[in-house]
């Protein structure tokens, strides 16, 4: 009988804020708390690049905790939160203002005209990315296209009271951005550099 081997994805506590057991958890819970219909566990393993085994894993924890649940669909199991847990709130917040950032602005920019692509660079960045530090204080965002600012600044309404931080927003150019000798780019692609998946179709 051959012999099938699961490698489970290794997983240590988020820098942005480490009372969770792994980024992938903090990552999945603000997914699932975070989606008006519900989302499948194949579904999650796609939005955070992790291995199937080890979101079925994280995700069998949170419905035995009561956390979540998981509704039988034909042959899927959708999970939703359980709003009854006096937790849930206050679980959505903590994450809304930890790694919130970088779900709300893929969401909020994904609706603007001219937005190529979007990064999230300096101490948030590098918190995200596991690099030890202080909580940072606000959140550095560079967007790399030819948008109305205006537009901009009206996707982002009210975003900085969601994740309590002040957002900070620069533009450049695609030109630039893809130009190996602008110092600029050069600067940012040296520090720590977070790509926002740029998606609408998410609940807000």
């Amino acid at each position: 009988m051959a012999s099938h081997i699961v490698r489970e994805m290794r997983t240590t506590a988020p820098a942005l804020i480490p009372i969770f057991r792994s980024t992938l958890q903090a990552r999945l819970l603000l997914e699932v708390l975070n989606q008006d219909s519900g989302v499948t566990a194949a579904a999650l393993a796609r939005l955070l690049n992790a291995p199937a085994a080890t979101v079925s894993r994280e995700v069998r924890r949170l419905v035995n905790s009561g956390l979540l649940r998981a509704t039988k669909i034909g042959r899927a199991a959708v999970l939703q939160p359980v709003e009854g847990n006096p937790a849930t709130a206050p679980l959505r917040q903590l994450l809304m203002v930890t790694f919130g950032p970088s779900l709300l602005l893929g969401h909020a920019l994904a609706t603007v005209r001219g937005v190529d692509e979007v990064y999230i660079h300096g101490s948030w960045a590098a918190r995200y990315l596991g690099v030890p530090g202080r909580s940072p204080g606000d959140v550095d965002v560079v967007v790399v296209g030819n948008p109305g600012r205006g537009e901009v600044d009206a996707a982002l309404e009210g975003l900085e009271t969601r994740v309590g931080r002040e957002i900070n927003i620069s533009y450049i150019s695609p030109a630039r951005w893809a130009a190996g000798d602008d110092p600029a780019a050069v600067s940012l692609r040296a520090g720590p550099l977070v790509r926002l998946a740029l998606d609408d179709t998410a609940s807000r």
